[in-house]
């Protein structure tokens, strides 16, 4: 692919992804602060119970096949259809084993009601799985405008049906019914606008080619599974619902923000990374380029919210929720990191490496689970402390790989970052200022965000941050492209 083509489909794309993230998670963000407000802490803990168990379903349930199918160069039609079908079996099979076992899943949490819930929530595995190989086929094209149709149609639909049952009393079931609505909104989108039906075929040998490569993504996302939700196993098991409902809401915000760069980035750059996999100057130079660009973002960003983490808590979701503010602002911290580790790791893929993927996420296995084993008689703000720590030193980890290959290792990386801290220095030292000279919590944002932005932007043009032109000439570039349709 030449590097123009190469860069208008990827600036496309970006565009297109940034639109679908931004555009779903501001209702999601609009739709979560109605729903905080209105339900209780220990509704969102009795869903934060059930994490793990879904997030293992549905893992087995792709088992790595979407990356699989995006890293593979000849992909065939027999290739999507057999995954198609081992999607949809496998999540026929989870639906059954979450089905009979809930009993046992209320009783290791001592919450009678988890039996219902998790009988219902289940069938969203079934509907994901009808949709796994669409969203991986428009991946593949870098088609995410059809993507975004699909996800703004699914989340207000879905969001606006949560809010009234929510005002109806329904209490933690319209937590249910809002991820079930969407999951099947979702499916049935897909199925129509991908314009892709499976044939009736399942090659032994399709799988076994894919499976080789995606054996090992899953391996490794079963040990980071384990680790981004044991979590909330474990605070659910020896904490109250309530105190587990404050976690979950603790980490929804910063993971929202955290995960909106990763994905926007990771859903793009990893198809274009995969294209690039027989050319390692111009996979070093993109790299970097990205890397730049997520620091850019993510680190003003994280540091900010932090910031104003209290204000933002007090105003929006109300008083009843001001314990999970200081696990929110560790939390910032810690989801500052997880997008450049997320690259990193997202490189190992995209070049065919998932052995080394996988051997990395084990490595870092040892380390988290020390972490929880130390922290959890200390109580919950140790936690959120050692999730950090365990954060910070995986981004280490995830670096070697990039150092050794490419030269572009956590030295080198810090190094680039260097200008992007200084600036959010500037910004923080504002924020902080605003922060403890107001008094009102609603004019703390009104006044802080935008100065605390204004500051870093400036700081960022005074440190001559090249990506901040890039941003700028985006920005313009799609304005030029607007008049001009309208002229």
């Amino acid at each position: 692919m030449p590097d123009q083509s190469l860069k208008k489909k990827t600036v496309k794309g970006v565009f297109w992804n940034a639109v679908d993230k931004f555009g779903t998670q501001a209702i999601s963000f609009v739709i979560g602060i109605i729903l905080a407000r209105i339900l209780m802490p220990s509704d969102y803990g009795l869903i934060g119970m059930l994490a793990i168990f879904f997030a293992f379903s549905e893992l087995f349930v792709n088992s790595g096949f979407s990356s699989a199918l995006i890293q593979k160069k000849d992909r065939s039609e027999a290739d999507y259809s057999t995954i198609f079908y081992f999607n949809i079996t496998v999540a026929v099979i989870f639906y059954f084993v979450l089905f009979f076992t809930a009993p046992l899943i209320a009783r290791f949490y001592n919450a009678p009601q988890l039996t219902d819930l998790t009988r219902v929530l289940s069938l969203i595995i079934i509907f994901n799985s009808l949709s796994l190989v669409q969203a991986t086929r428009l991946t593949v094209n870098l088609d995410f405008r059809t993507q975004a149709i699909v996800s703004f149609t699914s989340n207000i639909i879905s969001g606006i049906t949560g809010v009234i049952a929510a005002y109806g009393g329904l209490g933690v079931w319209s937590l249910v019914l809002q991820r079930l609505l969407y999951a099947i909104i979702r499916s049935f989108l897909f199925f129509i606008l991908s314009r892709w039906k499976p044939i009736m075929i399942f090659s032994k040998q399709s799988f076994r080619q894919l499976f080789g490569f995606s054996s090992k993504l899953l391996g490794a996302g079963v040990v980071a599974s384990f680790f981004n939700n044991m979590y909330s196993l474990l605070i659910g098991k020896f904490f109250s619902a309530g105190e587990l409902g404050f976690y979950t809401k603790a980490r929804q915000y910063p993971e929202m923000l955290s995960g909106l760069i990763t994905t926007i980035h990771q859903g793009v750059t990893y198809p274009v990374l995969a294209s690039l996999q027989d050319d390692r100057e111009r996979l070093v130079s993109v790299y970097g380029r990205l890397m730049r660009m997520i620091v850019f973002f993510v680190i003003p960003l994280m540091t900010l919210f932090a910031i104003f983490s209290g204000p933002f808590i007090r105003v929006l979701l109300t008083e009843k929720w001001a314990p999970a503010i200081p696990l929110m602002q560790w939390l910032c911290f810690a989801r500052m990191i997880t997008p450049i580790s997320a690259l990193n790791m997202n490189i190992l893929n995209a070049v065919g490496r998932s052995d080394l993927y996988f051997r990395v996420d084990i490595s870092k296995f040892p380390l988290a689970l020390l972490a929880l084993i130390v922290s959890i008689p200390i109580g919950l703000k140790a936690i959120v402390i050692g999730n950090f720590i365990v954060t910070f030193i995986s981004f280490f980890i995830n670096a070697y790989y990039p150092g050794k290959f490419y030269d572009f290792g956590a030295a080198r990386q810090i190094k680039e970052m260097l200008p992007v801290i200084l600036a959010t220095l500037f910004a923080a030292f504002a924020a902080f200022g605003i922060v403890f000279l107001i008094p009102a919590d609603l004019l703390k944002l009104i006044v802080g965000i935008p100065v605390a932005g204004i500051i870093y932007l400036l700081s960022a043009r005074l440190l001559k941050i090249r990506e901040l032109d890039e941003v700028l000439q985006l920005i313009n570039g799609i304005i030029n492209k607007v008049r001009s349709k309208n002229a």
